[in-house]
């Protein structure tokens, strides 16, 4: 549902950023431009109170805090675009790289590997290849006679 921001963020199949929750800052882009770099708000800054947000389960909020702590200040998650000259190819930069980073965040763990032993048969394979390496190499020496 398009607002006046913009589009909704859609995460996952199940988790969709609502337009309403993402506030945005604009400033003057370094980089290309040419004369209108000075005069343009081309770099956009999107802000999302994740700590505080009403889409995410218990378990993806914890999941999120936990894993992207150190890029949150004070539960507010901030991403900075300024690639593209046009203000809108930023925004929209900017709110990919915001459903792939909670994409990521909210990811179930996976599972835990379970030990396995080589079979019997794998085994066998890795000795003869040996061999058969072992005996090439033994060609290959000077004669000992």
């Amino acid at each position: 549902m398009p607002s006046a921001d913009g589009p909704d963020v859609r995460v996952s199949a199940g988790l969709v950023i609502p337009a309403s929750e993402l506030s945005w800052r604009f400033s003057r882009s370094s980089g290309p431009g040419g004369q209108g770099v000075n005069t343009t708000d081309s770099r956009v800054e999107l802000m999302w109170d994740a700590a505080g947000s009403a889409v995410l389960s218990r378990v993806q909020r914890e999941r999120l805090l936990e894993r992207l702590g150190d890029r949150l200040v004070g539960g507010v998650l901030a991403i900075a675009a300024s690639e593209h000259r046009a203000q809108l190819r930023n925004r929209d930069a900017a709110r990919a790289r915001l459903a792939a980073l909670v994409a990521e965040a909210v990811r179930a763990p996976a599972p835990p590997r379970r030990a396995t032993r080589p079979t019997r048969g794998s085994q066998e394979r890795r000795l003869q290849a040996k061999q058969r390496r072992t005996d090439v190499k033994r060609m290959r020496r000077r004669p000992t006679d």
